[in-house]
């Protein structure tokens, strides 16, 4: 099963072909079957009609002008007779059911006694026993050209038979073909889906079979758009009705009295402010922002500064330009948002106290952007939980707060540029948080 193609259409192709050489040969087999017995019949009516007639001639002509006529019977129809003797070496004649056939049906008319053969005395062509009169003790052999046995196969009828498969083989591949487009464009179309993005409209035409499951597809593909911007359209709206009271008590706390109380309060808005902006992040498409040129190196540089200004320790080192590619094509938004989010999750679970660093690698195909932090990491068992919506990790990292949706964002904006998200341990302790997205062929290098 390992040598047969993957694809659905060479899959059935080469399925269809091997019906189709199967149905010739069967075909054949059977018209050589029917066949046999007309031929048989014609040869054995041909040996008893020559053995009659020369028998007669023999028969009628006067004694000496019996060698001028087995002379005439040789230059002109091919035909030798050699009168038979018992020392007369002559080969059994083989088993095949075609000459034993001829061999029955010439003894049915001659009589039980009469034998064929294919050599005598080492001449080898169709040899009929026959006796002129009753007095005759051994006979005369017959001898009859080996033509007359063989089978000629017409090289035209191969010719027709090899293009009659060949264009029965070009229409099954024709057949297969258009049933099989369409499942490509269903595949390519659910990737979409798959990523995150709208994918266009499938074409609802051709065998009822493949457009009903295109109607149900679009159909489905039609709801969760539906349902996306529903999502976004709610969420923006819980957002506004909750941002609003949130800033009327952070008006309070800044006329509170107790410094320490203040403190506080400001910390919890702060962090419930931060958690509707993750749920608004979660439930924005990354489907409807164009991609653009991004000098990645400058992104990375202009985030670390924004976290130093608010007093973050963010470390990262611009890579020599001939080493890395530093323009590629992303969608500029999602990007800064996934790294933002990196960056939060480090900081909050490593604490002031470490330093959190950034680091940016290419590798053929590809480039990578690193944030690595000195926490207490994620076990391996749990990286792919943690990739999901409002997962937390119960035991490492339980000071944790948020919403539980920094990961998902990184791992949706990821897929969404045909990437992925990688959370790996960090040696020396911590995490090593890798965003590898699609890039243009360039050298391997890592900077910090």
């Amino acid at each position: 099963m390992r040598l047969l193609p993957r694809s659905l259409l060479w899959r059935t192709f080469l399925f269809v072909a091997l019906l189709m050489m199967l149905s010739v040969a069967a075909w054949f087999a059977i018209f050589r079957s029917y066949e046999r017995e007309p031929r048989a019949r014609q040869l054995a009516q041909t040996l008893v009609s020559v053995a009659n007639l020369t028998r007669a001639a023999l028969i009628s002509a006067r004694p000496e002008a019996r060698r001028e006529l087995l002379r005439d019977l040789s230059d002109r129809e091919g035909i030798h007779i050699y009168p038979a003797d018992a020392a007369d070496r002559v080969a059994p004649l083989p088993d095949r059911p075609f000459l034993r056939l001829v061999e029955e049906l010439v003894q049915e008319q001659m009589g039980p006694g009469t034998r064929l053969t294919l050599e005598r005395e080492g001449e080898r062509a169709l040899f009929i026993n026959f006796r002129v009169d009753d007095s005759d003790e051994g006979g005369f052999w017959l001898a009859l050209p080996r033509e007359r046995i063989d089978r000629v196969f017409p090289l035209g009828w191969l010719g027709w038979g090899v293009a009659a498969l060949l264009l029965s083989l070009v229409g099954a591949w024709l057949i297969v073909y258009r049933i099989t487009r369409p499942l490509k464009a269903l595949v390519l179309a659910a990737r979409k889906v798959g990523a995150g993005e709208t994918a266009t409209r499938l074409d609802e035409g051709g065998p009822s079979e493949l457009a009903t499951v295109a109607h149900a597809f679009n159909q489905m593909s039609a709801d969760l758009a539906q349902m996306d911007q529903d999502r976004a359209l709610i969420l923006a709206g819980i957002s506004h009705d909750l941002r609003t009271p949130l800033t009327r008590l952070r008006m309070g706390i800044e006329m509170a009295a107790d410094e320490g109380l203040r403190e506080g309060m400001t910390v919890d808005v702060e962090e419930m402010d931060k958690t509707i902006g993750q749920f608004l992040d979660f439930a924005r498409s990354e489907g409807g922002e164009a991609q653009q040129d991004v000098d990645v190196a400058a992104l990375l540089g202009e985030l670390a500064a924004q976290y130093r200004r608010r007093g973050f320790q963010v470390e990262f080192t611009v890579p020599p330009a001939p080493t890395f590619t530093r323009t590629v094509s992303v969608r500029p938004q999602g990007l800064r948002r996934a790294i933002s989010n990196l960056i939060d999750n480090a900081l909050r679970h490593a604490g002031n106290q470490s330093p959190v660093e950034l680091a940016v690698g290419a590798a053929p195909g590809e480039f990578s952007i690193e944030v690595s932090d000195d926490g207490p990491g994620i076990p391996a068992e749990e990286v792919e939980r943690m990739k999901r919506p409002f997962a937390r990790l119960e035991a490492a990292r339980t000071n944790a707060v948020g919403a539980g949706l920094g990961l998902a964002i990184v791992d949706r904006v990821a897929r969404s540029h045909n990437g992925r998200l990688e959370l790996l341990p960090r040696p020396g302790g911590g995490l090593i948080a890798r965003l590898v997205l699609p890039a243009p062929d360039q050298p391997p290098s890592t900077a910090s």
